[in-house]
């Protein structure tokens, strides 16, 4: 049975005046992920058009292993006491589920 491809869709609000410092943060983490994990095949951030301090993040990875060989890095770990630091508390909402249309 072929693994089941696995998106995770994350949206996220950063606190005033810590907008830089998140999509600096963010944006090494997303291409490291990218970059160094074979089973992480997209990481996009989108901020809100209407909100500046409101962002969605769209994670892609080959397979639920995969997410969670992510969440199990040395580098998660640092990026997540690094968000700390931005993020308003209990404001991020994770939905995790198969993908169901992928093109290229």
């Amino acid at each position: 049975m072929p693994a089941v491809p696995v998106s995770l869709v994350i949206s996220v609000r950063v606190r005033p005046g810590r907008r830089d410092a998140f999509v600096s943060g963010i944006s090494r983490h997303a291409a490291a992920s990218v970059r160094e994990e074979p089973g992480c095949l997209r990481f996009d951030v989108t901020a809100d058009a209407a909100d500046p301090d409101l962002f969605w993040v769209c994670e892609v990875f080959t397979d639920a292993e995969a997410l969670e060989a992510h969440r199990a890095s040395p580098r998660f770990a640092a990026w997540q006491r690094e968000k700390a630091a931005s993020v308003v508390p209990g404001s991020q909402v994770d939905r995790c589920g198969p993908l169901v249309v992928r093109e290229p």
